[in-house]
């Protein structure tokens, strides 16, 4: 876990050392702001609701950009060879980057805690287990398009082909329940599991079941096992 932290705490620095960080710390919070604040003074909602449906898809864009150059920096200014003869086992390189993403992600949605003081102050009857899982929810698809855009910017050098690869794989998982309607009866079962959207709104309403958790982590781990595969194949190329 030595490797894993030095690589974590070298990205988190990086981040932090260029404007990347702010920017997206400052815009992912005026986004949700003004979609929070018109919504709940408009419609005089006492819960998060306006908050939780538009943050999925914000991260559409802000996540797979804030790790388009995650790895793919590395390889494009041929850092990656020196790390290749580093005693730091790829996994260890792959685990750090993504927990530095995460990371920024979580200090997002810590912004937006704001918005639950002015909830706990101008709302009433307010459900704070619904509030709990619904960041629960927040953390897991931020998560989860961490790890797919942490897969993207693996398999190029170029950050710009990293950020569009990183989003259409997470439109792909987040428009699955949308396309419902206009599957087979036969297959509706396996798209609807797929959904990113299916899962987040049982968590997003209380309901944290074993099977929504499973479908997380599993994806999660599916894209980080194909980055390590994929930085293993470039070390014989």
């Amino acid at each position: 876990m030595h490797n894993t932290r030095a690589v974590f705490l070298r990205e988190i620095r990086s981040f932090f050392n260029s404007p990347m960080a702010y920017i997206f710390l400052v815009i992912f919070a005026i986004f949700n702001g003004y979609f929070f604040t018109s919504t709940f003074f408009l419609y005089n909602q006492s819960d998060l609701r306006s908050l939780f449906s538009v943050v999925p898809m914000v991260y559409l864009i802000f996540v797979p950009a804030i790790s388009m150059g995650l790895i793919a920096r590395e390889i494009n200014i041929g850092t990656m060879e020196t790390i290749a003869t580093l005693p730091l086992k790829t996994y260890e390189f792959v685990l750090g980057k993504y927990l530095a993403v995460v990371s920024l992600i979580l200090l997002g949605l810590v912004a937006t805690i704001i918005h639950l003081f002015t909830l706990a102050k101008f709302g009433s009857k307010i459900d704070y287990g619904a509030l709990l899982t619904g960041y629960i929810g927040l953390g897991l698809v931020g998560s989860m398009y961490a790890a797919i855009g942490t897969f993207a910017s693996s398999i190029t050098d170029n950050q710009v082909v990293a950020f569009i690869i990183g989003v259409f794989i997470v439109l792909i998982f987040f428009l699955m329940g949308f396309f419902l309607p206009l599957v087979p009866s036969s297959l509706a079962g396996i798209i609807q599991y797929l959904s990113v959207d299916y899962h987040y709104s049982n968590i997003s309403r209380g309901v944290i079941d074993s099977r929504n958790l499973v479908y997380f982590l599993s994806v999660i781990g599916f894209f980080l096992v194909l980055t390590v595969q994929s930085l293993e194949v470039r070390k014989w190329q």
